[in-house]
Parts: structure tokens; C-alpha cells; sequence
């Protein structure tokens, strides 16, 4: 006898190989989906860690800003306050220096020869203006100032002959250029 099988066991078979085919791609896939998932949760953390790091870091800049406008300002108060001292301690270097040329200055002429009518300063430049009983006691004089320790060159202007109460005298200008200090 022979048997003949009329049932589709071929087809059942494709079905069940199209069935498990269809699970393995969708497993596969669930597989794929979760690890997308997975990455892009990956990637979600990994930003959000780079943006807090860069908030953090700016945050810190600007911190650091502050503190350099803060040192920028306190340099340049420093600067002034330092110009200020300097123009104070000049001021102060200088102070008795008018009164010790002058003291200098009687000490230099000589007297009963010489009688001072005008002195003015301009800058470093001094003009001194006078009468002299001659031209020997002008002569004194200038080399006085020469030998001084705050002139540094001594000129003669002019000199002019001038009666006075019936006496002859020299009237005298004289330049000087002072010493820096």
C-alpha cells in the first residue's frame, strides 16, 4: 500500500520558516532599536555632561574675568597713587630749593660793590638784574655764580654806564641757566 500524504507539509514548513525568519528580523530589529536607544541615550548623557562642563567652565571664566578687571583697576590705581607719590616727593625734593638759591645768592654777591634790583626765573633759565659800583665787582660777581652750585653757565647780558646821585655806577643783566636737580 502505498501512502500518499495530502497534507501540505511543505508549506507548513515555509510558513514556519517565513514565521521564525519574521521573529529573528524582528528580534533583530528590537535588537537594532535598543541599540539606537541605548546610543542615543549614550549620547543625550554624554551632552548633557559636555554642557554642564561648559557651563561650569564659563562660569568659571567669568569669575576669572572679574578678578582681572578687579587686578586691571587696582594696577591702574596703583599707577596713579604711584604718580601722585612721585609728583609729591618732587614737590618735597624741592621744596627748600627756591630758599637755598637765594641764601646762596647774598652769600655770592659781593657787598657794598653790588645791590640785586631784579631776579626772575623762567623754567631753568634765571635773569638777574642789578647795578655794580664797576665792571671788576659785575666780573666778581658773575664768577661767584659760576662757581655756584646750582648754576650751570653764567652770561652776561649787558651792561650800561648810569649816574646815580652824581655817582657813576654799571647797571647789569645777567643770564644763568640753572642745574637739572
Amino acid at each position: 500500500m502505498i501512502r500518499i500524504n495530502l497534507l501540505p507539509y511543505r508549506e507548513k514548513e515555509k510558513k514556519e520558516d517565513i514565521t521564525r525568519q519574521i521573529m529573528i528580523i524582528g528580534i533583530a530589529f528590537l535588537a537594532f532599536l535598543l541599540a539606537l536607544g541605548g546610543f542615543h541615550l549614550y549620547l543625550n548623557m554624554r551632552i548633557s555632561s559636555l554642557e554642564e562642563n561648559i557651563t561650569m567652565q564659563q562660569n568659571e571664566l567669568d569669575r576669572l574675568n572679574r578678578i582681572i578687571s578687579d587686578i586691571d583697576t587696582f594696577k591702574r590705581d596703583k599707577a596713579l597713587l604711584e604718580k601722585k607719590l612721585a609728583v609729591i616727593n618732587t614737590l618735597e625734593e624741592n621744596r627748600l630749593a627756591p630758599v637755598r638759591m637765594l641764601d646762596e645768592l647774598t652769600t655770592m654777591v659781593p657787598v657794598k660793590d653790588v645791590w640785586l634790583e631784579k631776579l626772575s626765573e623762567k623754567g631753568t633759565a634765571i635773569t638777574i638784574e642789578g647795578m655794580a659800583r664797576n665792571n671788576i665787582a659785575v666780573a666778581h660777581f658773575m664768577k661767584n655764580l659760576a662757581g655756584s652750585t646750582f648754576i650751570k653757565s653764567v652770561d652776561l647780558i649787558s651792561t650800561k654806564e648810569k649816574e646815580v646821585a652824581g655817582i657813576k655806577l654799571q647797571r647789569f643783566i645777567i643770564s644763568c641757566v640753572k642745574k637739572k636737580g
